[in-house]
């Protein structure tokens, strides 16, 4: 997966939680939690989506990275497809 194909991914699982979101002029490092105003269980369901849009494994261990757009993508690109079906984009 490369950088723009795992940005898409962020955007999408965060429109699944936050309908509308718009990520136009949003700065690569800007806190996404902040910016889209998600709480607690929204951010989980961002997660969620963001695992199985990937079909990346994403755990409460690597929160601190799915801050940003920036650090999603990053740790996306990093990880290995898990092979279960997901990601199927």
């Amino acid at each position: 997966m490369n950088h723009d194909q795992a940005r898409r991914y962020v955007q999408d699982a965060v429109q699944q939680v936050v309908p509308g979101a718009d990520f136009t002029g949003l700065a690569p490092d800007a806190n996404l939690r902040d910016t889209f105003e998600m709480d607690s269980l929204d951010f989980l369901g961002f997660v969620e989506a963001l695992a199985r849009l990937s079909g990346r494994e994403l755990t409460e261990n690597d929160y601190p990275s799915l801050v940003t757009w920036h650090g999603c993508a990053r740790l996306l690109e990093s990880r290995e497809h898990v092979a279960d079906g997901r990601g199927s984009r």
